[in-house]
């Protein structure tokens, strides 16, 4: 598989396609510096699925062989992270983390452990850590691609826009191909630019032949209409996915919210007790959640579950007060809510925490505070309907005339605020 953008802390829970760990594999004790200190684009590496059947024990087979081979440890660092993230199991985390150490012991400066390193926190959303350690592999190996990703990745959550798009550009320029068409479609997103975001992703399909990586890519495609409001396209792009890889979760999901979100709750509801039977992640679980409360129905039991998530995360030192300021401020307590949004804030001050700070400020009936965190949200243009909605209801509040309302159905005609979980992007 190619490796896939992670794009937020909603994404990376769901898939990191591997190519990104198999280019660590195959240069594994190779220099990946080019002869001429030219600026020569690298192919990219043949696709591994480092996450497919085997793929670890491969790994740890081979380092039983060649037990000072820091590239193969690195390389099984990385593939320890990407299982936890397409598993739901941060188990995998200590277990990365100890094989990034053994890589970097053997070799300090080396790119593979480095970039393992790097992928590891922003695995565990400790993104400023994931930008230091990224750069460390950029000054590794300037021609690497791989810890640009990374490195753009990071720069998203911590707010730092234009340093991504930077991160991006060099990315594409070294390796053009799924993985950097991913990333750009996502900082066109952000940026207001839809027709951009969706001519990358169709760039990033054209490139795609494994499975995993067309049903990503169709996915993303399908989030894009849905977020639009066109639902029978994203039913479309999600079926599509299914087709390309039924094992593809995020895509199941992405049915399922369609479902919901055209009227058939009841559909819905079937849809996402599969979903979160193969794998509970918070998101899909709070989506489940909402449905069930709509259609009269006892969400406790997702709740309970959401919880012991929750636990489980933290045990395995992976942070997410994003997950919980947004739960708390729709079905909880918004004073906890603003003690999650303000953790989260502190240490992402992206546009995604700034809402959920604005958003749990005004639930907690301090709209004048929240105002300025709401139109932080709006800064780059972004035409997301939830930020739009939550920014009017807070100018509402504050007895402000505002044109937020209005783009709400201008973003998304479709848009409803019984069921913001499921109007996310992930």
């Amino acid at each position: 598989m190619s490796e896939i953008s992670v794009k937020s802390p909603r994404r990376a829970a769901t898939v990191v396609a591997g190519a990104f760990f198999a280019a660590i594999v195959l240069t594994a004790g190779a220099t990946l510096i080019p002869a001429s200190t030219e600026n020569i684009p690298q192919p990219a590496a043949p696709a591994v699925a480092v996450g497919a059947p085997g793929s670890i024990p491969a790994l740890q087979e081979r380092l039983r062989r060649l037990p000072k081979d820091d590239g193969a440890w690195g390389a099984l660092g990385s593939a320890y992270v990407q299982q936890a993230r397409i598993s739901g199991d941060p188990s995998y985390y200590p277990k990365a983390e100890q094989a990034v150490a053994r890589s970097l012991a053997l070799r300090p400066d080396g790119f593979a452990g480095l970039t393992a390193q790097a992928t590891l926190a922003a695995g565990r959303h400790d993104f400023a850590a994931a930008v230091r350690y990224a750069e460390e592999a950029v000054a590794a190996n300037p021609y690497g691609s791989l810890a640009y990703g990374v490195l753009a990745d990071a720069h998203t959550q911590l707010g730092a826009y234009s340093q991504a798009s930077e991160a991006i550009t060099r990315m594409m320029e070294l390796a053009p191909g799924v993985s950097s068409f991913t990333r750009a479609s996502y900082d066109a997103e952000i940026h207001g630019d839809q027709v951009t975001a969706r001519r990358m992703l169709e760039y990033a399909l054209r490139d795609a032949y494994l499975p995993a990586d067309v049903a990503f890519c169709q996915n993303y495609l399908g989030e894009l209409a849905l977020h639009a409001g066109d639902l029978d396209e994203a039913r479309r792009r999600y079926e599509l996915a299914v087709a390309a890889d039924p094992a593809f979760v995020p895509a199941q999901a992405g049915l399922a919210r369609t479902a919901a979100l055209a009227g058939d709750l009841t559909g819905a509801a079937a849809r996402y007790a599969e979903v979160t039977g193969r794998l509970p992640l918070a998101q899909y679980l709070v989506e489940y959640g909402e449905v069930l409360e709509l259609l009269g129905r006892d969400a406790a039991p997702q709740w309970r579950l959401l919880t012991a998530q929750r636990d489980l995360m933290r045990a395995n030192g992976v942070h997410d007060d994003l997950t919980w300021a947004e739960y708390e401020a729709d079905h909880g307590s918004p004073a906890k809510a603003v003690e999650y949004a303000r953790a989260e804030y502190a240490r992402n001050p992206n546009l995604v925490a700034a809402d959920a700070l604005a958003w749990a400020l005004h639930r907690d009936g301090r709209s004048a505070e929240a105002l300025p965190y709401a139109e932080q949200a709006a800064a780059t243009g972004w035409r997301n309907a939830l930020f739009a909605h939550h920014r009017a209801e807070i100018e509402k509040a504050l007895g402000r005339s505002s044109d937020a309302a209005a783009l709400v159905r201008t973003y998304n005609p479709r848009f409803t605020p019984k069921l913001p979980a499921l109007q996310r992007f992930s």
